[in-house]
């Protein structure tokens, strides 16, 4: 297996910058989530690792070899779309197999690659279906299987799961996951799904204007954001306002740095919080009950502020819908504006 290093590299489209100088690392063996908003850059900074654009400038390894300049088909890599682009009038045997007979590898080496691939995707019983005949979730296997046969260096997804249904995804996610683990390789996946990344990788990098904006262990990055982009892309941030800092216990922070809680560790109460606990005040505009769960509107100094709890432990409020809202002075987040 492989790391990957990305170092100063500039990706432009005409005019465009969509990469602006990202160096980052792909650790040997690790599940790597690129995270960011439409046009952030995820999708053309994996792109440029598998060799379908060159950069500008900047440099690429995989495993210490300078591949920048290495065209896709050399790269020994893994790649799975969106689409999964499999060949409809070949069966899933030879969709799998598809990579190994462009390498002229031996028909019995193919075939025990094959059945390996499948069975590692729990699709050995179909190998003499088509794609016609097999589910999305299938198909989304049989695409995964083609993409690990070769015994790639590296595999690279992009949004892979997004044309699943919800249940679909789910389940797929924890799949990806164990196969991903069983084989040990290292992957980049990109995605727009903030709670996909955060269930499947072992490192999140968040992307902006082609810049990398934040880069940690999924945990880290959602509990303590480096500004307030990372804050409100990964997850939703309540800001505090300054009108209501007074009295509250808060980080250390720098000028330019503002205050925020995730909406999972607040509570709701009707009287003031107890000691030792971080307040404010505000008015309960929506409860919305979605079985053991709920979520609150409450409005705090006219912004709207959101809470998640178990619908068993909000209680019930007066009839104006004053209410407090109070949190551990550790789940304060200082978060600076840039």
């Amino acid at each position: 297996m492989s790391r990957v290093d990305v170092s100063h590299v500039t990706k432009k489209f005409g005019r465009m910058t969509a990469l602006d100088d990202v160096s980052i690392t792909f650790d040997d063996g690790g599940f790597f989530a690129l995270l960011g908003p439409s046009g952030s850059g995820k999708t053309t900074l994996l792109r440029t690792i598998a060799g379908f654009h060159f950069p500008e400038s900047g440099a690429i390894q995989i495993g210490g070899q300078n591949v920048e300049r290495v065209p896709v088909e050399k790269r020994d890599i893994g790649m799975m779309f969106q689409s999964y682009a499999l060949f409809p009038n070949m069966t899933v045997a030879d969709n799998v197999g598809f990579g190994l007979r462009v390498r002229k590898v031996g028909a019995a080496e193919e075939k025990r690659r094959i059945g390996e691939a499948l069975d590692l995707v729990q699709l050995g019983a179909h190998a003499a279906r088509y794609p016609h005949q097999l589910s999305g979730g299938q198909r989304q296997r049989v695409a995964l299987a083609r993409a690990i046969v070769t015994n790639p260096r590296v595999l690279l997804l992009d949004e892979p799961l997004s044309a699943l249904d919800k249940t679909l995804r789910v389940d797929m996610q924890i799949e990806l996951k164990r196969i991903q683990r069983e084989i040990g390789i290292t992957t980049i996946f990109v995605t727009h799904d903030q709670e996909e990344a955060l269930t499947l990788s072992d490192r999140i990098g968040i992307l902006k204007d082609g810049r990398i904006v934040q880069v940690g262990p999924p945990r880290e990055v959602y509990d303590r954001p480096i500004n307030a982009f990372a804050a409100g892309f990964l997850g939703e941030a309540n800001w505090i306002p300054q009108g209501q800092l007074a009295g509250l216990s808060l980080p250390t922070a720098q000028d330019g740095h503002r205050f925020a809680t995730r909406p999972e560790v607040l509570s709701l109460s009707a009287e003031a919080p107890e000691a030792g606990r971080n307040g404010v005040t505000g008015r309960l505009v929506q409860r919305v009950f979605a079985g053991a769960m709920a979520t609150c509107i409450v409005e705090v100094e006219g912004e709207a502020w959101k809470l998640i709890a178990r619908d068993r432990d909000i209680p019930e409020v007066p009839g104006d819908g004053q209410v407090w809202l109070s949190w551990a002075p550790q789940d304060t987040m200082a978060v600076a504006e840039a």
